[in-house]
């Protein structure tokens, strides 16, 4: 159907008049149409249409319309109409690469006009030149032959104009005139553009970076002149000698939102020379040489040989615990289990749609004891039972004081929602020892169990960092679950949450509120949390700065608040990867005496690691509200690179050993500015592992 749509518009095309009928006829035909492009033509009353065929004509109309107007816009250089129009239509419907009558694209038009604005927000649309203009001479030709061919047919028209008695047709004469000197005026710009045009100069700022042990990347910018022609192209080329001679490969770049490209293929420990050329509608212009000159495919762990971390670590621990399973098949404590009535099983129903109904066992109130929430939410609603409550189920009523290894505890079992009835199967076994921990973990499982019976739905989400309390002995864990499916619910209630919050009775004092009420008030600033723990960092190298603090029964690590799962960091530059040659230069760093280690040599890349490096650190401690002197004696991590995920990677910056975790008591004379929180180790581990 597309293609049989681009055939017809290419037709209609062909036959399109050489010219405007009038000066003013492209102003006014973009201009009234402008209120018709922004109507849907699926908007139309469908019992107005006979059916799919005109309905289809009405679409080709349009698009057509819309193409004329594109062309319309970019002659008369309104970049506002040409973003709309680039914004509303996709590059097909505006047929935005195939020529004109006159042999023309929009690209070209906003080229030989030099309207360099207009020519971008094109390229970036994807536009391109013309196929005609194969070489200088057939685009001079081509411009000539317009010229000409204008100059001739408003010789023509002024000849009638002048020899017609004044007439219905002399009238229309005169508008054809004036429409023809417009566009005579137009052609003889563009091919004065194209004659004052120079080639342009060399792209600027040509960086070179290993991107990994087969891959260098090379980033540039634009030229600083670009001889009255906009550019459109860029070509790389790279080589093992300096001269060039022979060239190894080249690539056209054509796509001018982002200026890099990353060479692929290549072989370790050779070096690379690499070097640009921009082009214009006059041709290529002289390359411009990288800095560094060349670059070395490698990665920082070929400097000792080692391999990564984790290595084999995901697989290892699903063999594990496959062995434990196995262990525990056949174990005298599943009798029970297995005895049980399979009604109970299959009551876990695969949605939400018999969720709360009236013999549920949700709590309306506490009592003083330890409970569970869940807390699901959509945009700014939150599900909530036929009573407007939260969701939440007693753990343990005789529990007052949660402790810390207990809560960790519950948050490893996060990770395992779908292993719940085999772990409580692994307890029971321990039942008669009358452990306390044991007994309070287990009721803690039970209540798991209960909750993704009663909902429906065996993920959970992920645990909140820290439980709700009140002074009445109330402690609220709290887990949180985004629902993104357009899913629909029988028995179920969406409900903002500005309306449950202020609909909701109170039953406790502000000064002293219950932990339900402490729920409500705070669920914004949780959802947020949960919103932004889940958020990742671009690709690139950061500088992460590690600070600890000690409590009686917890490690706590600083974290900024907008990327909790993130340690404090700023970012080094856009490329991951560190190189042999720069991690050989930052073990020397890191083994000298000195405080300042000597720069390395000018137009290396461990050279230009130290100047990103230098600026990483001032804004890293300007972020964290440390004076700059007060770094002199902080430290680089050596060890290793943090690598997560292949896109990311991590430098560390420690204090002083005796600094890098602050003891209960201590004082820490440089407290971070707002925006920062502390987790407890565990919970930043967990959520750096989601």
């Amino acid at each position: 159907k597309m293609t049989q749509q681009m055939r017809d518009l290419q037709l209609a095309q062909a036959r399109k008049p050489p010219g405007p009928s009038s000066p003013n006829a492209a102003k006014r035909l973009y201009r009234n149409l402008s209120g018709k492009f922004r109507v849907n033509y699926t908007s139309f009353d469908e019992g107005s249409l006979v059916g799919r065929g005109e309905k289809e004509k009405l679409r080709k109309s349009y698009l057509f319309q819309s193409n004329a107007a594109l062309f319309e816009a970019v002659e008369l250089q309104d970049i506002d109409r040409v973003q709309e129009l680039l914004k509303q239509y996709s590059p097909e419907e505006l047929d935005l690469n195939t020529p004109n009558s006159e042999g023309l694209l929009p690209l070209d038009i906003a080229i030989m006009t030099n309207n360099a604005p207009i020519a971008r927000a094109l390229l970036q649309a994807g536009a391109k030149e013309s196929p005609h203009f194969v070489s200088l001479e057939s685009r001079s030709l081509h411009l000539s032959t317009l010229v000409r061919e204008a100059e001739q047919r408003v010789n023509e028209l002024t000849a009638q104009v002048v020899n017609e008695a004044p007439n219905a047709d002399c009238s229309e004469k005169e508008k054809q005139l004036k429409a023809w000197e417009w566009r005579y005026r137009l052609y003889k710009r563009m091919k004065a553009g194209f004659e004052h045009a120079r080639v342009p100069d060399a792209p600027t700022n040509v960086h070179l970076s290993v991107a990994s042990s087969s891959s260098v990347q090379v980033t540039f910018w634009e030229p600083l002149s670009v001889n009255s022609a906009v550019v459109t192209k860029y070509k790389v080329e790279w080589s093992c000698s300096p001269t060039f001679s022979p060239p190894l490969g080249e690539a056209v770049i054509d796509k001018l939102k982002n200026l890099h490209f990353t060479i692929r293929g290549l072989v370790s420990g050779t070096a690379y020379y690499v070097q640009v050329s921009a082009y214009n509608m006059k041709g290529w212009g002289p390359p411009q040489a990288s800095v560094p000159p060349f670059a070395i495919p490698s990665n920082w762990r070929e400097y000792d040989g080692r391999a990564p971390r984790r290595r084999g670590q995901a697989e290892a621990l699903d063999h594990l615990l496959g062995q434990v399973k196995t262990v525990h098949q056949h174990c005298v404590c599943h009798e029970p289990c297995k005895n049980q009535p399979q009604s109970r099983k299959h009551s876990v129903s695969k949605s939400l749609k018999h969720l709360f109904h009236p013999g549920s066992k949700f709590l309306k109130t506490l009592k003083r004891g330890l409970y569970l929430t869940a807390i699901f939410y959509k945009d700014d609603n939150i599900l909530v039972t036929h009573e407007d409550q939260i969701p939440v189920v007693e753990i343990d009523d005789t529990y007052s004081c949660l402790l810390m290894q207990d809560f960790l505890w519950f948050t490893k079992v996060s990770c395992m929602w779908d292993e719940i009835l085999w772990l409580r199967q692994c307890v029971t076994v321990s039942q008669s020892s009358c452990s306390c921990i044991l007994q309070t973990r287990f009721k803690m499982l039970l209540a798991i169990s209960q909750m993704q019976g009663l909902l429906g739905i065996q993920d959970l989400g992920q645990v909140f960092f820290e439980p709700v309390k009140d002074k009445q002995g109330n402690i609220l864990i709290v887990t949180l679950k985004e629902v993104k499916t357009n899913q629909t619910f029988e028995s179920v209630r969406w409900v903002p949450i500005c309306k449950l919050q202020t609909s909701r009775k109170s039953v406790s004092s502000p000064e002293e509120p219950t932990a339900l009420d402490t729920l409500l008030i705070s669920v914004q600033d949780k959802l947020a949390y949960h919103q932004r723990s889940s958020h990742a960092l671009s690709p690139g190298l950061y500088l992460g700065y590690l600070k600890l603090c000690s409590a009686v029964d917890q490690i706590r690590v600083l974290v900024p608040e907008r990327l909790p799962n993130i340690l404090c960091h700023v970012k080094i530059r856009s490329n991951p990867n560190i190189s042999r040659e720069e991690w050989e230069w930052l073990q020397k760093m890191a083994s000298v005496e000195e405080p300042v280690p000597a720069e390395p040599e000018a137009e290396t890349s461990q050279n230009h690691l130290f100047q990103e490096l230098q600026v990483a650190i001032k804004e890293l401690m300007t972020l964290v509200n440390i004076p700059l002197p007060e770094a002199k004696d902080f430290r680089l991590y050596s060890q290793e690179v943090l690598d997560f995920g292949g896109q990311v990677s991590f430098l560390l910056l420690l204090p002083p050993s005796d600094d890098v975790c602050t003891a209960p008591g201590q004082n820490n004379p440089y407290t971070p500015r707002s925006g920062f929180l502390t987790l407890p180790l565990q919970i930043f581990e967990l959520g750096e592992e989601r």
